[in-house]
């Protein structure tokens, strides 16, 4: 489906934690559409910011016809839309990218930080058995959201909350066994997914962060390196917003 841009209501906006908000959306076909793993690119009102923000779509109720985005306040854009209230309205563009391809008898989802939002909508809508691991510097959220969908295992630097450590930390101390990965999150944290899953002879499917600008493929400002030819730029790239954000761990380089 071709991505759409329009404007829409805001139904709700409330904090979760400190610097993370939800905010639910009323985006009508996009909405309908929407696939876990995909994300949405938000213009702000400000015109003196041209560029949109990328937003991983967390959650969406097709019959409603409403999305939910679970997003970090870290600069101006999302300050304003930290902003926002119901009944306010916001420009959008979605949905935008690839997602999560559903395979497999026994998942392990992965998410860590504000790539924990993206597994949520692909915990609902899995049929197969899963396994939730979430990993948070500190404060937790959204963590009780994944319960009625698998068995939830947390990590945490401080140890305050389930294994003490990363994702991988928590994954070995509890000894578990998929025969696929879903994983989103920093850079650093594909980066040992991709390392367990090739170790483990498991197959992964890595959602990649990156700033972007466009969202659509056009500027090439989001690639990475890749290991096989873009037909596009025919080089060892691949455009996170256009080719992923999702991709097999083979595909890419990290």
């Amino acid at each position: 489906m071709l991505a759409i841009k329009k404007k829409v209501k805001v139904a709700k906006n409330s904090r979760l934690a400190p610097d993370i908000y939800s905010i639910w959306l009323e985006a009508g076909d996009i909405a309908r559409y929407a696939l876990p793993g995909q994300f949405v690119s938000l213009y702000c009102r400000d015109g003196s910011r041209l560029l949109p923000r990328p937003i991983s779509i967390c959650e969406t109720d097709r019959d409603m016809g409403v999305i939910r985005l679970v997003y970090r306040v870290v600069g101006k854009g999302t300050k304003e839309l930290a902003g926002l209230a119901a009944s306010d309205y916001v420009e959008l563009m979605g949905p935008l990218g690839r997602g999560f391809v559903p395979e497999g008898k026994k998942a392990m989802l992965v998410g860590g930080g504000i790539g924990i939002p993206p597994m949520l909508e692909l915990a609902k809508q899995l049929s197969c058995e899963k396994q939730i691991v979430l990993g948070y510097r500190d404060v937790t959220f959204l963590d009780n959201e994944f319960y009625p969908y698998g068995k939830v295992y947390i990590s945490t630097e401080d140890g305050s909350v389930g294994a003490k450590g990363n994702v991988i930390d928590a994954i070995k101390a509890n000894k578990l066994e998929a025969d696929i990965i879903y994983a989103c999150g920093p850079t650093p944290m594909l980066r040992g997914i991709k390392e367990y899953a090739e170790k483990m002879g498991i197959r992964a499917q890595l959602s990649l962060e990156e700033r972007m600008a466009c969202g659509v493929g056009a500027c090439l400002g989001c690639v990475c390196k890749s290991t096989y030819t873009d037909s596009h730029s025919h080089v060892n790239n691949k455009r996170i917003c256009k080719d992923g954000p999702v991709f097999y761990a083979e595909e890419v380089e990290l």
